[in-house]
Order: structure tokens, then C-alpha cells, then sequence
């Protein structure tokens, strides 16, 4: 039996990892014998000092407790150490070593985020005004009124307005008037000047019909009448009767809310299965029992920093209105499956940061580590195998930790013996 040597504390580090591999602690059990033992060497260890370490059994020179086997069997050959691994038969059941199998598979994932409801911006107009004037009456007074297209919402007074009529008036009573009796020339432009002004009413925002009414009665009003641009409710209204308005003030807001925009939040490692097109399925908080579905309109093109994020833009139809602008709903994205392809469970693969391993089951106690590259994450535990692994192929799923701490401790091990050769 050696005494317990200085020369071994240079493998405390790394023996302290696997310090959970010692078989019944202090307690001792008594060495099995083994085949061809001269040309072996077992390394013994205590559990309660994993610093201690002597080839052969013996007491701890520490607490006088009996070491127990590390599991680590030398005999010359080179598989020993380097990259395979061999692990004593009781100290790999000690470990947990659970295996699974590599294989083909359809790989799934259901984003799960929380979306918050806004108005579809391309269903939103803001009525201006394009001349000076003042409001002689407001037809939808009320916020939040329901309005259709084309109906009234206010009636403005301007002098510009009643000019620019005048004008048009002016112009078609001479073309009517003008007949055969002038030249070719001069009908033209009086026809010019009737189509100039005719667009200088459109500009002013007076609608085909009043200017029509105008043509067919010869009346020049006094006010003209703002129409709402299409269906939808008053989000905002500045308009009072009386009121002096300039041009470019904003008097109303009108939103059309037929079809409601929902934005989510995904993270990173979630957008390689996020695509526009995607059904989306939406639930509210006050009625979990009704799903409203959607799909994915836009994915914006740059990365939230504050919350390492990426916004999604869905859309969803809202013909009852029951989903309302500023609320928060429960979204479910179904993203498409990633047909037979190969991979390994989640819990198999380790991630060194330079590397991603995973540990081979060669049979007979026998384990080899081997670098694979990764794909995208499923969301039933599963990592897709761009490159490394191959269909049937026997992996570690629970214990690869251990494998890992003991792989590194052989190869530290093996150098030693080496120096000791030499």
C-alpha cells in the first residue's frame, strides 16, 4: 500500500467534483476482485477527504476511515483515458446514468406571451381644417359616438369657402352661356378656368356632391358641411360650436374598429418559429372562455435592449367591438412544426460555452464525449442535431455532469501516471 503523497494534492480541484461519486462515504466495502488485476490499478479515495487518493485499499490517513474505489480502473489500455470514460458498474448506478436514444421526430413550439390591444393605425384619420373659418354647428358632439361614412360632422363658415364657389359658379355660367358663339380658343379657357376652379373646391375638401348641388341649384352656401372619411368611433373631438379654426387644427379623430392590431413581445431564443402568416389565438381576462383568432401581420426588425425582446404585431377581427383599445390578452402563437428531424433531448447537452456536448453510450460502462451543433429549441424538450449525431445513437440524459467532472479527472490522472513512468 503507497502512503497517502504530496505529489497527488495537485488533483484537489478536480477531485473535489466528484466527491458525490464515492460509494457509501467512509463506510468501506471491500474491493471485487477483477480479471487480469496486475495489470491494473484502482484508485481508492475517502469520502469525507476527496483529496486523499492512493493506488489499492487502505484507511484514510486523515480520519482512519475506509477508502472506498473511485471507479476509475487503469490498465494500460488507451481508452482508459483521453476521451472515452469507464465507470465502475456500482459507482454508475450511484451516479443516476439515465440514457436516452437519439431519433426523427416533428418538432413543435407554442409561444405563450402576454399582447396588449391598439388601434389598426391604417384605420385611423384626423379630420383637419384647410382654410380659416369658424363652426357653425357640430353633428357628432360626443366622444366615443359611433359615426358612418359619409355622415356629417360639423358645419364650418368661410369666407375663402364661399369665395371659391362663387368663383366656380362664375366660371360655369360662362361656358353654359358662351355656347357656339365664341371662338374655339375662348371656350377652352373658359372651360380651363372652370376646371381650375372646380379643383380649388376639391382642395378645400368640398365633397363631388355639394359641388354637383352647386351646378344643379346655383345657390352658393354659406357653410360647408365635413363628412366623416369612413365608418368608425370619435376617439377625439376639439370641435365646438362657434369655434375659430385654423388651418391644420385637428378637430377630430375617428378610428375604425372593424379589425384591432394586438401587440406581443417574444424573446430571442423564440423567433426562429415566429413567421408572418401564423394563426394567433387571443384570450381575455374577463371572458377566458372565448378564443379569438388572428395571425402574425409584422415582426419588427430590431431587438427591445431594455427587455432583450422582439415586438410582434398581430391582427385580429373585431366585428362585435368587444376587444378595446388598451387592453391586455393572453396570446398563443402556433408556430409550424419542423418535420423529422433529428434530435436529442434538452437535458443531454451540455453547453461548455465553447462547446456543446454530449456523452455516447458505448457499452460495457463506457462513455464518450462528442461535440454537436444545435439548432432550434422545441417546446416538448427537445434540441433539433444540425451536426454530430445520427439517428439510434444512445446518449446521456441525466449524469452527464458527473461524466464530464470524471472525464476531466482521468485525463489529470492519466498525465500523472505518466510523469510517474518517466
Amino acid at each position: 500500500m503507497m502512503k497517502y503523497s504530496s505529489r497527488y494534492s495537485i488533483l484537489m480541484i478536480v477531485l473535489a467534483t466528484v466527491a458525490a461519486l464515492s460509494v457509501g462515504g467512509c463506510g468501506g466495502r471491500k474491493d471485487s476482485s477483477r480479471g487480469n488485476q496486475e495489470a491494473e490499478v484502482q484508485f481508492y479515495s475517502c469520502g469525507m477527504h476527496p483529496n486523499v487518493i492512493q493506488e489499492g485499499p487502505g484507511n484514510c490517513p486523515i480520519c482512519g476511515m475506509n477508502l472506498t474505489p473511485m471507479g476509475i480502473p487503469t490498465g494500460g489500455t488507451e481508452e482508459t483515458f483521453g476521451s472515452t470514460v469507464k465507470i465502475d458498474p456500482t459507482v454508475e448506478q450511484n451516479m443516476g446514468i439515465r440514457t436516452a436514444e437519439v431519433e426523427k421526430r416533428d418538432l413543435t413550439q407554442t409561444i405563450r406571451t402576454i399582447g396588449r390591444i391598439d388601434y389598426n393605425e391604417s384605420k385611423v384619420a384626423h379630420v383637419h381644417t384647410k382654410f380659416n373659418g369658424w363652426i357653425e354647428k357640430t353633428h357628432a358632439d360626443i366622444t366615443g359616438q359611433r359615426v358612418n361614412k359619409g355622415q356629417p360632422l360639423l358645419d364650418i363658415y368661410s369666407p375663402e369657402l364661399v369665395s371659391a364657389q362663387e368663383e366656380y359658379f362664375d366660371a360655369l355660367k360662362n361656358v353654359r352661356s358662351s355656347g357656339n358663339d365664341v371662338s374655339v380658343g375662348a371656350a377652352n379657357r373658359s372651360q380651363t378656368i372652370l376646371g381650375s376652379t372646380r379643383r380649388r373646391l376639391e382642395y378645400f375638401d368640398v365633397s363631388g356632391d355639394q359641388i354637383d348641388d352647386l351646378e344643379r341649384t346655383g345657390n352658393v352656401r354659406k357653410t360647408l358641411t365635413v363628412r366623416s372619411p369612413f365608418e368608425g368611433i370619435v376617439i377625439e373631438k376639439h370641435a365646438l360650436d362657434g369655434m375659430e379654426v385654423k388651418p391644420g387644427m385637428m378637430i377630430y379623430t375617428i378610428a375604425d374598429l372593424s379589425e384591432i392590431w394586438v401587440y406581443a413581445d417574444i424573446y430571442e431564443f423564440e423567433s426562429p418559429w415566429v413567421k408572418e402568416g401564423l394563426t394567433a389565438n387571443m384570450t381575455l381576462s374577463y371572458d377566458p372562455g372565448k378564443r379569438y383568432r388572428g395571425k402574425v401581420q409584422y415582426i419588427y426588425p430590431y431587438l427591445e435592449e431594455e427587455t432583450r425582446t422582439i415586438k410582434v404585431r398581430l391582427s385580429f377581427p373585431n366585428p362585435n367591438l368587444k376587444l378595446k383599445p388598451g387592453m391586455y390578452a393572453n396570446v398563443e402563437i402556433e408556430t409550424s412544426p419542423l418535420r423529422n428531424v433529428v434530435a436529442v433531448p434538452m437535458e443531454a447537452v451540455l453547453f461548455s460555452g465553447e462547446r456543446n456536448l454530449v456523452f455516447i453510450v458505448l457499452g460495457d460502462g463506457r462513455f464518450a464525449p462528442r461535440d454537436i451543433t444545435v439548432g432550434i429549441e422545441s417546446g416538448d424538450g427537445f434540441y433539433e442535431v444540425k451536426e454530430g449525431l445520427s439517428e439510434g445513437v444512445k446518449v446521456v440524459a441525466s449524469g452527464q455532469f458527473l461524466l464530464d467532472s470524471e472525464s476531466k479527472l482521468q485525463e489529470s490522472i492519466a498525465k500523472l501516471l505518466s510523469k510517474r513512468k518517466e
